[in-house]
């Protein structure tokens, strides 16, 4: 899939869906680098896309990048409120719970 989606990119495509595609491609490779590389050009094709936040935080979680994980998710959550993405908003806030826990911090997230 990856190969597929790097050849559309390597021929001028270039899109939300796309970046998506691979960011979410290279973070189930184990490449969480290049995955929140395409998902920051994925957000700023289109900055309310929820899902996109979401694994932007994971991607920076697996870099040990808690700080920018927490603001992708605190950037997410608020998005996802906005377009009324429920599901995608109670996975951020899974993600910034164990995220605080694991910092030993009590941040008060709802």
């Amino acid at each position: 899939m990856l190969e597929s989606l790097e050849k559309l990119l390597a021929k001028g495509v270039d899109n939300a869906l796309l970046r998506f595609g691979l960011g979410k491609g290279y973070l189930d490779a184990g490449e969480p680098a290049l995955a929140a590389e395409h998902l920051q050009k994925c957000l700023g094709f289109d900055p309310n896309y929820s899902a996109a936040w979401k694994l932007l935080g994971q991607a920076c979680q697996r870099q040990g990048l808690g700080e920018e994980a927490r603001q992708a998710w605190h950037n997410g959550l608020e998005v996802a409120r906005k377009r009324g993405d429920k599901q995608t908003e109670k996975e951020m806030l899974v993600f910034l719970r164990r995220l605080e826990k694991a910092a030993g911090q009590d941040g008060g997230i709802q």
